[in-house]
């Protein structure tokens, strides 16, 4: 369950599509595929297959869980490096430690967000806490890579840690979805993030047997991942399920319905979804490393050899061979 919520939707502010809004066509639902990250956490690749064109400025997503960890379970990441993007991750359920190279860091838990610019680059290290670790227990967020334009690319690193309680809430005009908006701008509303890439990005919980239809922005692309449950999207009702991804086309709405039934362990159609401006620049992407050439995504590698992005610094309450 997520833990931001409230107990009446119906007191927050509304938000709907116009009766003249343009409704965007679904183009393609694509399911992602399993995989491992870091020291082995499960992961859902919720990009995966898509052109390229349909997500930009997005350049990938993983949903990672939702896992119920044993004791001793509870894994992270190794230190590594990355340059030219922003990485988001939010933290839906369970705990998170975050360390870098230049002496940034903190914990985000149970609806927090980290927005970590790498611009220019550094190194960093993500882990579940000593306690969790120990005790085991419930684990389920994603992390999102938002590209940088070239001008903004080599910037100094910067860090936003947003709370649960600072995401902006919304409803629809019967309360039957709670809308938690993260970055950027919805229907006049401000989520706290602050983007160098224009994104609006948004956490939708709709009730059995609701529907959302939401104003969109026409300049922006338009993506709804499920993270848990079973609905349709668009007004052709294309079904989707859990780790699942639609495509919109272009219009300046678009609709998210959930089924009448859920599962047992999920009781409502949880959905991100995702829209942003994009950058339409050359693209040279591999491994923690996104930039415009192949020249500069040399350099790249060249720097985080000689050290240029940073070094580990020492361990003070966390395993270098951590998350």
């Amino acid at each position: 369950m997520p833990a931001v919520t409230v107990e009446n939707p119906l007191t927050l502010p509304r938000v709907a599509a116009p009766a003249d809004a343009v409704a965007r066509p679904v183009l393609t639902v694509t399911t992602a595929p399993g995989g491992f990250e870091g020291e082995g956490f499960p992961v859902r690749r919720a990009f995966a297959g898509i052109n390229y064109r349909h997500l930009d400025p997005f350049i990938m997503m993983d949903q990672m869980g939702e896992v119920e960890y044993a004791p001793g379970e509870p894994k992270g990441t190794p230190w590594h490096p990355h340059r030219g993007f922003e990485t988001v991750t939010y933290i839906i359920d369970g705990t998170f430690i975050h360390q870098d190279s230049n002496g940034g860091g903190g914990t985000i838990t149970n609806g927090d967000t980290q927005w970590m610019t790498a611009g220019s680059g550094l190194l960093h290290i993500e882990a579940p806490p000593e306690s969790l670790v120990m005790s085991g227990g419930l684990f389920h967020g994603l992390q999102l890579w938002v590209n940088l334009p070239a001008k903004d690319k080599m910037k100094d690193p910067r860090y936003q840690d947003i709370r649960g309680g600072q995401v902006k809430l919304l409803t629809t005009a019967d309360g039957g979805a709670l809308l938690r908006v993260i970055a950027g701008e919805f229907d006049g509303h401000e989520g706290p993030g602050i983007t160098h890439t224009p994104i609006t990005m948004v956490h939708a919980t709709v009730r059995p047997g609701a529907e959302a239809t939401l104003p969109w922005r026409e300049d922006y692309n338009g993506l709804v991942y499920v993270l848990a449950g079973r609905g349709s999207v668009g007004a052709d009702r294309r079904p989707v399920h859990t780790g699942q991804t639609a495509v919109f086309g272009a219009g300046s709405s678009l609709t998210v319905r959930a089924d009448e039934t859920q599962d047992g362990n999920t009781p409502d159609l949880e959905v991100v979804i995702l829209g942003g401006q994009p950058i339409r620049e050359p693209m040279a992407h591999y491994g923690p490393f996104v930039m415009n050439t192949k020249a500069e995504l040399q350099q790249a590698f060249d720097d985080f050899q000689a050290g240029r992005l940073g070094t580990v610094p020492a361990v003070h309450g966390m395993s270098a061979g951590g998350m």
